[in-house]
């Protein structure tokens, strides 16, 4: 039986999200969005969590997994947005506690992310711990955010179906701003 290897993805420096991969200056902090629908774990059931911590798994994307693997670090900002609500919408903050890890999902034949192919030895998907910090005092819509022309480039806007994704300094700022 041949011998599996580990995930590959193209050279980060020509991807569409390079600047997520790019070595970081001491202490920087970047920023991340995650979505989950909130009849499945909604931001409450993240701050009810004990902790207020969970594994953030189940993630079944390359380009979502590259950056839970590779890009999310301790220590960054992640909005925590509800897809599939009505509104759909940015409604709280939290920290990426963990870095990526093998995600457990795919190796639990009784979880409903368990991936047959996964093998222990070489991952193929990740995971990451992030921990609820607050709940955004005014929800920030998909339509507030695509009324936004400072946004139109955000990656929520461009490529909506992934569902982890870089979110800029300037874009984060803008964010926070338009939940007060």
């Amino acid at each position: 039986m041949p011998v599996k290897k580990a995930p590959k993805s193209l050279p980060y420096e020509q991807g569409k999200w390079a600047s997520a991969f790019t070595p970081r200056a001491k202490g920087e902090k970047r920023y991340w969005l995650v979505k989950s629908e909130p009849h499945s774990f909604s931001f409450d059931d993240l701050m009810a969590a004990e902790g207020r911590t969970t594994c953030w798994d189940g993630v079944r994307n390359t380009a979502a997994r590259n950056f839970l693997r590779d890009g999310m670090k301790r220590g960054d900002g992640v909005l925590y947005y509800h897809s599939m609500a009505e509104p759909p919408a940015v409604v709280g903050v939290g920290t990426v506690v963990r870095e990526g890890y093998p995600d457990p999902s795919a190796f639990d034949r009784t979880h409903e992310y368990f991936d047959p192919e996964s093998d222990r030895a070489t991952p193929m998907w990740y995971a990451v711990d992030i921990r609820g910090d607050k709940r955004l005092k005014r929800p920030v819509t998909l339509a507030d955010i695509k009324a936004n022309t400072s946004l139109a480039d955000m990656a929520l806007v461009r490529v909506s179906r992934l569902s982890v994704v870089p979110v800029t300094t300037e874009e984060w700022r803008i964010i926070m701003d338009m939940s007060q």
